[in-house]
């Protein structure tokens, strides 16, 4: 598998497709050859995704409950075997947050999903649904795993899994995003399969065998960040938090070829708050 082509993946939170594509997203696009592209907080309607990323794709996508809200898409320069978003308990309003598609890629069985986790707001509603959604991921992904050997997902996961993932960690450590409760669903998730983990939080748990694909590329680094506040300073400082995830099956992290994270030149020059994540995998 390993001398194959790779197969590109790339994700990215684009802050409102729209927005996205006036500041310069579909030039991006199009020099990166991607073969399935991933979306987060698209903050639009079918017919402005499809209008936007124009012909040649296959598009998938699951609007929010609430209009402009969240958004998850999938656009694959093959069609889909078959998608789903249904995730969690009926009374768990999870539209616009997940959505899986199966793809067969040279004889490979592939499953991708999108993914947006809430951002939370500690002492809120807000918390608890990120709970409650984190919850589901820890049921989901174990089902996943058993669906498809090779299966990924990618999105803003809104989780900083270790001080290496936040610039200014010691500073975020009773905010919503780096608060040792939510890490310790990534210590778990990234955790030796079967295997008891310890948590951030100090709580114990088995390891559910998945790869952080970007950690494991950059080896033990700060960063390479994925997202920076638009206040003050912080992208031209690189005050950032790495966000956004590849999250792949063992048999799937085997294949990776490349990593990269395509950071703005400059503050001027983006179209998101979020850099797009970027990997290719030998199938």
């Amino acid at each position: 598998m390993a001398n194959q082509t790779p197969f590109r993946i790339a994700s990215v939170n684009v802050n409102g497709i729209r927005a996205a594509y006036r500041k310069g997203m579909g030039d991006w696009l199009a020099d990166r050859g991607v073969d399935i592209l991933a979306l987060q907080e698209v903050r639009a309607q079918d017919e402005h995704v499809e209008q936007l990323l124009g012909d040649g794709w296959h598009i998938l996508h699951d609007e929010a409950t609430a209009k402009g809200r969240a958004g998850v898409a999938i656009a694959s320069r093959q069609a889909s075997l078959a998608h789903r978003t249904a995730f969690g308990a009926d009374d768990f309003d999870s539209a616009g947050r997940w959505l899986e598609a199966d793809f067969d890629v040279n004889g490979h069985p592939l499953t991708v999903v999108s993914c947006y986790v809430h951002s939370g707001e500690v002492g809120s509603p807000k918390q608890v649904e990120k709970f409650t959604f984190l919850d589901t991921m820890t049921q989901r992904l174990p089902e996943l795993a058993q669906h498809s050997e090779l299966a990924l997902v990618v999105g803003d996961l809104n989780v900083g899994h270790r001080e290496l993932d936040i610039k200014n960690w010691k500073g975020n450590r009773k905010n919503s995003g780096f608060l040792p409760e939510e890490r310790a669903y990534f210590d778990r998730f990234f955790g030796p399969e079967s295997e008891t983990v310890e948590g951030a939080d100090g709580t114990t748990a088995p390891g559910l065998g998945w790869v952080d694909v970007g950690r494991r590329w950059a080896g033990e680094v700060d960063g390479p960040y994925t997202w920076w506040s638009q206040r003050g300073k912080a992208f031209d400082n690189d005050t950032g938090w790495r966000i956004d995830y590849h999250a792949a099956t063992s048999a799937l992290a085997e294949t990776v070829t490349n990593y990269a994270i395509d950071r703005a030149p400059s503050y001027d020059t983006r179209w998101s708050d979020h850099a797009p994540v970027i990997v290719d995998y030998a199938l």
